[in-house]
């Protein structure tokens, strides 16, 4: 009998993962507003949506990085591609990105939030002061650009996408600040898409999980601390615009992360012995 349920979950991941309706010409002309977009997994999703011919505009706190980033996307065939350089730790930004946005395209098909602050690890991190910053950069922002936009996006029955970390959905010592931002926004989009579906409007939301990612992500505040990799840029970027395009609910890069935050459900407090297997407990210590 164990056999048989264990054959028959194997059977569903398979057929859930397998399953495949992706057509890359959907996203030619897709007019994308794209946070997040100067380095890491940001920097990849921009680069495969200037491949498939999406119009772009991108946003992130470092000019210069974007600088390079969108001339890459001209010479990797972007028709249309603008940028503009914003910092999400203030409130009055996200306002100033979406009309952006909407000026230089006329409309969206596709929000992807990207963007997300990290703070060190240790008790920095805890301070109210910190707290309070990453509050407004991981989810008040994501709740105003998603509220501006939305209107837009409803008329185009277009997309939110929503890119996280693992440490959204398992969270990890030295992680608090950030976990809690996360699970506030899963919360948020949880009950977003309940409103839409009631209101029967048509705009898909898809929330990834992917590891932990290359540069501006949890990882930088608990470097040195956790042992965790990143997950590959260009593959994982892949995954989410798939997910996007295709309006899937849910989309996580390695696929064995699904497993993990189901079994999160069952094995909720980690033991000391787990914990262990996962940081540097010197660099640990030396963050505290």
């Amino acid at each position: 009998m164990r056999v048989l349920l264990l054959t028959g979950l194997g059977a569903l991941f398979f057929a859930y993962y397998w399953d495949d309706n992706f057509n890359p010409a959907s996203l030619q002309g897709a007019r994308v507003l794209l946070t997040g977009a100067s380095a890491g997994v940001g920097e990849e999703l921009a680069y495969h949506y200037a491949r498939l011919g999406s119009h772009l505009v991108l946003t992130a706190h470092t000019e210069a990085l974007l600088q390079k980033v969108v001339g890459n996307c001209r010479k990797l065939g972007a028709p249309k591609i603008f940028y503009i350089a914003a910092d999400m730790a203030s409130p009055e930004v996200p306002e100033r990105v979406v009309q952006f946005a909407l000026d230089k395209l006329g409309g969206l098909d596709y929000l992807v939030l990207n963007h997300l602050g990290a703070a060190p690890a240790g008790t920095r991190a805890r301070s109210a002061q910190a707290t309070r910053w990453l509050l407004q950069v991981n989810f008040l922002s994501y709740v105003q650009l998603t509220s501006l936009a939305l209107p837009s996006l409803t008329d185009s029955k277009g997309s939110l996408v929503v890119v996280s970390s693992l440490l959204g959905r398992v969270p990890t010592s030295f992680s608090s600040p950030y976990s809690a931002a996360k699970f506030a926004l899963d919360g948020f989009f949880g009950s977003l898409r309940r409103e839409l579906d009631v209101q029967d409007v048509n705009v898909a939301i898809t929330m990834c999980v992917l590891g932990l990612r290359d540069r501006a992500s949890a990882a930088e505040g608990v470097r040195g601390v956790t042992r965790a990799k990143a997950a590959p840029g260009p593959k994982a970027a892949l995954a989410v615009i798939r997910g996007g395009a295709t309006r899937a609910s849910g989309v996580f890069y390695p696929w064995r992360f699904h497993l993990l935050c189901l079994l999160r459900g069952w094995l909720p407090r980690p033991g000391a012995w787990f914990i262990r297997q996962e940081l540097n407990v010197t660099a640990a210590a030396a963050a505290a």
